[in-house]
């Protein structure tokens, strides 16, 4: 009798978003399930081990890694170092690519206050990476080749008006310090000002008046996220993890588990990537490293 990927379960590959909806991926030999996820979406599942690395995806098809390498329970690469070498996509990251023909799009994205990001992205996509960044608040300030658009971002990083990189850590710390969604707004687009001023002359197509787009409600994060939560920090062969999802805020995912009082879990489904998973029904949550998140609290002013 042959075992179906069901029954032995199905290996992560992530979340990502297609067409404005995001989805959980997996493979399981030749076959490939994606499952669109939502608020309200149910989750049983067991980990089985090890983990391992999930190869290359080009735009054609996937490559199994041909090593099979084992990795880090708490790592979020997905991938061993020769399979990162081989990904077309952390090459261009590296700036390991100089062109390759496509239109890019510079992009500001708002996270928080003080937490604004500067970067590009092939024009084809469209939005997606906004969206899986988790960027609260974006608007598009420039169109041109990669060269071009590379150097843009660059500028902008420089002149100290935002900069390329944060961590997740400092993003997720962002969603508790949400401002109104006019001051979301009205920081976005005086931001842009001042980068279309760095940027004149800069040999890319402007654009001075792309609208602001927020980002807030689609994650399900108007009123905030929950005052405190358990931050899953691995997962290992053996867990088990179960519940109801909340809306996803990009590739982040907070759980309510089933087991009553239990506080909710904030899951980044990097660290699925490379576990198979068996679907259990009504799994608890059990085996996770965790770590427990609260909402900072704010110093009273002295005078």
């Amino acid at each position: 009798m042959t075992s179906t990927p069901a029954a032995i379960g199905w290996t992560a590959t992530g979340l990502r978003w297609r067409d404005g909806l995001p989805r959980l991926t997996a493979i399981g030999g030749a076959r490939v399930l994606e499952r669109e996820v939502a608020a309200g979406t149910r989750i049983g599942w067991t980990v089985l081990g090890p983990r391992r690395c999930v190869g290359v995806r080009t735009a054609h098809r996937h490559h199994p890694c041909p090593l099979a390498a084992e990795l880090e329970p708490s790592g979020k690469a997905g991938q061993c170092p020769s399979c990162q070498d081989a990904d077309q996509g952390l090459a261009l990251a590296r700036d390991q690519i100089l062109d390759d023909g496509r239109t890019y799009r510079l992009y500001l994205a708002w996270f928080g206050p003080g937490l604004v990001k500067v970067g590009l992205t092939a024009e084809q996509r469209g939005t997606a990476r906004l969206v899986e960044q988790a960027a609260l608040a974006w608007t598009f300030v420039a169109r041109g080749s990669l060269p071009s658009i590379r150097r843009a971002e660059l500028t902008v990083a420089r002149s100290g008006l935002a900069r390329e990189r944060f961590t997740s850590r400092a993003k997720v710390g962002g969603w508790w310090r949400l401002s109104a969604p006019d001051e979301r707004a009205a920081a976005v687009h005086e931001l842009r000002a001042r980068v279309l001023r760095v940027l004149a002359g800069h040999g890319v197509e402007l654009f001075p008046a792309d609208p602001v787009t927020d980002q807030v409600a689609l994650f399900g994060l108007t009123a905030g996220p929950p005052a405190a939560y358990r931050e899953i920090t691995a997962l290992g062969p053996g867990a088990t993890l179960g519940g109801t999802l909340h809306a996803p805020i990009g590739r982040h995912l907070f759980v309510t588990p089933d087991q009553a009082d239990a506080p909710p879990l904030l899951l980044d489904t990097r660290l699925l990537i490379g576990w198979s998973l068996r679907p259990t029904p009504l799994a608890p949550c059990t085996g996770l490293a965790e770590q427990l998140r609260a909402r900072p609290v704010e110093q009273a002013a002295l005078f």
